[in-house]
């Protein structure tokens, strides 16, 4: 009787140590999951923004910021054409975010500085413009106005005096100095107001735009005048007002649909080297 109960009592410590032993196993089993649950890699997220024409300014920030940040890290969220039209659009807007300072570049051997379209200096002179438009305009319609009024007067003063000698003589006189008169208006107002009509259009389709940015060399800001249409293909240059280092004013043109017809303008502003030659006065 004793030897059957050491018997069961060790098949049932038997049974409780695989149980237990089971029981680590399953429990093992289940932490190694989960853990390998945890440790899957995950990939970069980034904002979701939709169309970038029809997404706002402060979510391009956002995923502007993101993005720069993730590529200094070494995991890029975005492709590169995806990340340029990206702050091309944030320039769009005016953003600040997008703003750099005079740089260099190492690839090219050239310090650059990126180059906005001044409005301010564009409205200056349009409105300079829209004067001679206005003078030009007044030197060509005022003397029709004038010979008009002048020819009903005289004729509303002779109808008076009727019959006197010295009335046909006046009268021919008077037609030859009008016509003298509105032909010399004419030449000189209709080419100033044709100059002036065709640098306002200009101003307006931005084939004529105001640049604007920071001097690759002093830092101060510069701005210039600069054609955009594709017969100019040289670009222009100026020296700088503080530094005095020459200047050249690149444009990159982008049709916009939303400007009614005018263009939207940027550019970089490059810094030129001199010769030894140049650099002697």
């Amino acid at each position: 009787m004793k030897v059957k109960v050491m018997r069961v009592a060790s098949s049932s410590s038997s049974n409780g140590l695989s149980v237990v032993a089971k029981m680590r196993r399953s429990s093992s089993v289940s932490l190694f999951s989960v853990r390998a649950c945890h440790d899957l890699p995950h990939g970069p997220s980034c904002i979701y923004v939709g169309p970038l024409h029809s997404a706002t300014q402060e979510t391009l920030e956002a995923l502007y910021s993101q993005a720069r940040d993730a590529y200094y890290s070494g995991e890029p969220l975005i492709l590169d054409d995806m990340f340029d039209r990206l702050e091309l659009k944030l320039k769009w807007y005016g953003s600040k975010s997008v703003v750099k300072y005079p740089r260099c570049s190492i690839r090219r051997h050239s310090t650059y500085a990126d180059a906005d379209e001044d409005l301010s200096m564009a409205i200056a002179l349009a409105s300079l413009w829209s004067l001679f438009l206005a003078l030009g305009c007044s030197a060509c319609v005022s003397p029709i106005f004038y010979t008009v009024s002048t020819a009903y007067h005289r004729a509303f003063d002779s109808g008076l005096s009727y019959g006197s000698p010295s009335s046909s003589g006046l009268g021919l006189l008077f037609v030859v100095n009008s016509i003298i008169f509105m032909a010399l208006g004419f030449v000189i107002g209709y080419p100033v107001a044709s100059a002036s009509v065709k640098v306002l259009q200009g101003l307006w389709r931005n084939d004529l735009a105001a640049l604007k940015g920071s001097c690759p060399n002093c830092g101060e800001e510069v701005f210039a005048f600069v054609r955009t249409d594709k017969a100019n293909n040289s670009p222009h240059r100026a020296d700088c007002h503080v530094c005095e280092c020459l200047l050249e004013f690149r444009t990159e043109v982008e049709q916009s649909a939303l400007r009614l017809g005018r263009q939207w303008v940027y550019g970089r502003i490059y810094l030129v080297r001199r010769s030894r030659r140049q650099r002697e006065p």
